[in-house]
């Protein structure tokens, strides 16, 4: 296609200019310090133990830089909506998540964690890119409901143009292998391919992977 009637094409609506511009095949999706490392039950981190370089602090919770960055915007940007989001957690390391994971486990028995919460060295949490979201009044917090909410809507409807896409949408639970979590935001490394995620549903249908309901033995 000539860049004649590519720009013809995008000015009548034809097509996403994101769409045009992102290819699956160009990113990294398995170095742990990847942006567009892929993290889930058939996908550990490497080294399981992995620790982000530079990690920023954002309201209490820590991020990645670039994450943090875009978290911010994404912020502000709401803010000036009338809609206050507020980070619940972010960064956890692998001592924490398997603390959080245990107490799971203790608490609803294994099945149910792993329907709810990662296994230590198989979290985005980890990664340094991930953020739980909640509404300023407490509505909702981690809940199903927290899509129905000021900042659930909000989040649905902008979090890709600051490179973020709700990791676990409903509906797949057989692809990603967790329940609905509208409140669990994952940076991909900007809005074109933050589009391509949200447009295909999950990392795992638009990088071709195996679905991943069960961790691997």
């Amino acid at each position: 296609m000539t860049a004649a009637v590519a720009g013809l094409v995008l000015s009548l609506g034809m097509i996403a200019p994101s769409a045009m511009a992102v290819d699956p095949g160009a990113y990294d999706i398995d170095s742990a310090s990847s942006l567009q490392v892929v993290v889930n039950k058939h996908r550990p981190l490497n080294p399981a133990t992995y620790v982000p370089g530079q990690l920023v602090r954002v309201q209490g919770e820590r991020l990645r830089a670039e994450a943090a960055d875009a978290y911010k915007q994404l912020a502000k940007a709401a803010k000036a909506a009338g809609v206050n989001i507020m980070p619940i957690s972010g960064y956890r390391s692998y001592s924490q998540q398997a603390s959080l994971y245990d107490s799971y486990v203790r608490q609803y028995g294994q099945a149910t964690a792993d329907a709810i919460a990662a296994r230590p060295g198989y979290s985005e949490h980890q990664t340094g890119l991930a953020m739980d979201i909640g509404n300023a009044s407490g509505t909702c917090a981690l809940q199903a409901c927290f899509a129905t909410t000021p900042a659930g809507k909000w989040a649905a409807d902008h979090a890709a143009e600051h490179g973020f896409i709700i990791r676990y949408p409903a509906g797949a639970e057989a692809t990603t292998g967790y329940t609905y979590e509208p409140w669990h935001l994952r940076y991909v490394g900007g809005r074109d391919i933050a589009d391509a995620v949200t447009s295909e549903g999950t990392l795992e249908a638009f990088f071709d992977l195996e679905a991943a309901p069960d961790y691997l033995p």
